[in-house]
């Protein structure tokens, strides 16, 4: 599982600090801070943090590809 937050997008409105505060953190005013790789074990507070976000600024991608076997393995 990978994280991903679209800094454009995110108005520090710290939803996500509080859904899964050991992964997320804003810093001054605006500034997050966030795991990219959390555990699969902490996947039911990210996907709070995912719903909780107002402006729908994270997303998760599931990645099953080897990224040692290069550009479109695993693909058919």
């Amino acid at each position: 599982m990978r994280v991903v937050v679209d800094l454009n997008r995110c108005q520090g409105y710290a939803q996500c600090c509080y859904a899964a505060p050991r992964r997320f953190e804003l810093r001054g005013h605006e500034i997050l801070f966030y795991d990219p790789a959390p555990p699969d074990t902490e996947r039911a507070e990210i996907e709070r943090a995912l719903q909780a976000c107002p402006v729908r600024a994270i997303s998760l991608a599931y990645e099953d590809i080897d990224p040692e076997a290069g550009p479109g393995a695993g693909r058919p």
